[in-house]
């Protein structure tokens, strides 16, 4: 593990730590072994149908680059699935999408269109998480000063609209190109030019960005209800629009790379910005807690599809994939 990932494992160790300490560990246990099964199952069913939205927009992103060469929708939710699996065992999301990218391309589509495919995808759910973010401010307006959600605000803003300006901008095009060909590995800078002029023909398909922009709004809602369900289990009592207000900065505030898979950023929000409608902190934290294992439980579908697979289509094993 490199000091970076230390410093990061240390952080989450920390916030979980003080966040079960505020939330008293008996009052956690209690609400968790108190949990209700039916609303688990639906959040569970919830989780399923956001991965096969997910997927379906990556699909939408790739129809109008590569109609000729891409994958029937069955193999890019394999590749999906299985990339999400795989994504499980690093230490950052960006590795499940490098095993998506690397896999699409075995299958006929250029690896330029495949890196930028998965790029965008992810560009375009951060950005819509970000829009969903800002109305969860107009619900509460009290949380507009906090130091963490405007760090978190603006640093999803500047990536946003880095990828906005490659994909409609000559000028930033000329930037980025201008910095690719400074890089000293012939073989990466004709990846990275070909990827730039990938982006950019996104710039006649602004119908296409669209509808993906839609579907990746309609995965954070999902998100919410989710929690929702959960919560429900827990016993909780705030009515869905909490949630609406709470859950988008959560996800937000999991994205700053501090600590580990957004372990210990998610139990502190949790507790922090539920405890503020009165949600007692055993239940939060418990709700923290079953919220990221909704998650892996949405991979487990990738889990079976890995240990499945055929011999001439195998994914990388998770060890030999790093980061994009």
């Amino acid at each position: 593990m490199t000091l970076k990932g230390l410093i990061r494992l240390i952080v989450a160790v920390v916030l979980v730590g003080v966040s079960l300490w505020r939330s008293n560990p008996n009052e956690v246990w209690r609400a968790t072994t108190g949990a209700m099964a039916g609303p688990i199952l639906m959040a569970v069913a919830l989780v399923f149908a956001d991965r096969a939205l997910m997927a379906w927009r990556w699909f939408e992103l790739l129809r109008p680059i590569e109609p000729r060469a891409l994958p029937a929708f069955g193999t890019i939710l394999r590749i999906f699935f299985v990339s999400t699996f795989v994504g499980t065992f690093l230490p950052a999301s960006i590795g499940g999408d490098a095993v998506r990218a690397y896999s699409l391309s075995r299958h006929g589509v250029p690896p330029e269109d495949s890196l930028v495919s998965v790029v965008l995808d992810r560009m375009l759910g951060v950005l819509s998480l970000l829009l969903m973010a800002l109305g969860s401010l107009c619900l509460a307006q009290n949380l507009a000063a906090s130091v963490g959600l405007i760090l978190a605000l603006a640093v999803t803003a500047s990536v946003c609209a880095v990828a906005a300006g490659l994909i409609f901008s000559p000028r930033v095009e000329t930037l980025v190109l201008g910095l690719v060909k400074r890089l000293p590995w012939a073989g990466v800078r004709h990846l990275g030019e070909a990827a730039v002029g990938a982006t950019r023909r996104y710039s006649g398909y602004r119908a296409s960005l669209m509808l993906v922009l839609a579907g990746s709004i309609g995965v954070q809602v999902l998100r919410v209800v989710q929690a929702w369900y959960l919560g429900m289990a827990l016993g909780m009592t705030q009515p869905l629009v909490a949630y609406f207000a709470f859950i988008p900065l959560i996800l937000l505030i999991m994205l700053l790379p501090i600590t580990i898979n957004g372990i210990g950023t998610s139990q502190a929000a949790f507790v922090g910005l539920f405890g503020l409608a009165g949600t007692p902190g055993g239940q939060a934290f418990a709700l923290s807690v079953m919220f990221v294992a909704l998650g892996i439980v949405g991979n487990l579908p990738g889990a079976v599809l890995y240990a499945t697979r055929r011999r001439e289509t195998r994914e990388p094993p998770p060890v030999a994939s790093r980061h994009l």
